[in-house]
């Protein structure tokens, strides 16, 4: 439920709003254009159809969404409408109105939209290490994540610009599954950390706290075990990546080396807990 109950959302096709887009990005992401979808791209997108939606305050657009259609299987045999999905690019709230509820409800309308188009698949990439996106995306909206792709984007960090690799989940999000509908509908049960423990869910990962107080990633070899489930863990916040780029590196090798082993072996990614533990707070997947 939106913390702001006045903001509205719709389809963009006018260039004022879309123009507002432009300006929006620029405000979280500086003048570099490499970080922008600009204006004639996203006049085409709207143009012809395309899933671009607006969170406005009256007249002022206070966050957005840009998709568009795409195919799961590029090799299949299959027709293209037997593949169909939508592609999330571009999820962006204005600063001043984060937290109030707005990037989650940008995300259930356009599974609205896939919805009614019949679209039962929607992708879209985010940073490993960006915990706050991974209780977005995996804990509240029910999407879960199958691949990861090192420098996805080649030399472009992103919202870690401390760290100069653009690694990557591709996130499923299959937006008529009974998970989601539960999700979306308040209707599942979220287990805690506590649940998993008392099941005796390994933890393949333990980080380690450095003499400075910062969190280091484990040095303990890592092995699969042979269980159904396990819990691997990541930073609980990006900031201190941020302020120490070195540590920064150190979790984007060890958190690569570790997604990339267990994705590898079958696992899959199908929930995210940030809670406090052993007088700390932590973040697992």
């Amino acid at each position: 439920m939106d913390a702001l109950n006045h903001i509205r959302y719709r389809q963009v096709r006018d260039l004022e709003s879309l123009q507002q887009m432009v300006d929006l990005q620029r405000l979280i992401w500086g003048e570099n254009a490499e970080a922008h979808i600009p204006l004639h791209m996203l006049h085409s997108l709207a143009f012809n159809g395309a899933p671009i939606l607006g969170a406005f305050e009256g007249d002022l657009l206070v966050g957005f969404s840009v998709g568009f259609l795409g195919i799961d299987a590029l090799e299949s045999t299959r027709p293209a409408m037997a593949n169909l999905k939508l592609a999330s690019k571009r999820l962006a709230v204005h600063p001043d109105y984060r937290g109030s509820g707005i990037a989650y409800r940008l995300k259930v309308e356009q599974r609205n939209f896939a919805k009614a188009e019949g679209i039962r698949l929607i992708t879209w990439t985010f940073d490993p290490l960006i915990s706050r996106n991974a209780y977005l995306y995996i804990h509240k909206l029910g999407a879960i994540v199958r691949e990861y792709h090192p420098d996805f984007y080649g030399d472009y960090p992103g919202q870690l610009e401390a760290i100069p690799n653009s690694d990557r989940f591709v996130v499923d999000w299959w937006v008529t599954s009974n998970r989601v509908e539960e999700k979306i509908n308040g209707k599942r049960r979220d287990l805690g950390l506590a649940q998993y423990l008392d099941a005796e869910t390994p933890l393949i990962n333990p980080a380690q706290p450095g003499p400075d107080g910062s969190l280091l990633p484990s040095r303990v070899p890592i092995t699969l075990p042979n269980t159904s489930l396990l819990l691997v863990e990541i930073p609980p916040e990006p900031r201190p990546l941020h302020r120490d780029p070195n540590l920064g590196q150190q979790w984007r090798e060890h958190s690569r080396m570790v997604f990339q082993h267990t994705l590898e072996a079958g696992f899959i990614i199908t929930d995210f807990l940030h809670e406090q533990h052993a007088g700390r707070c932590v973040a697992f997947m």
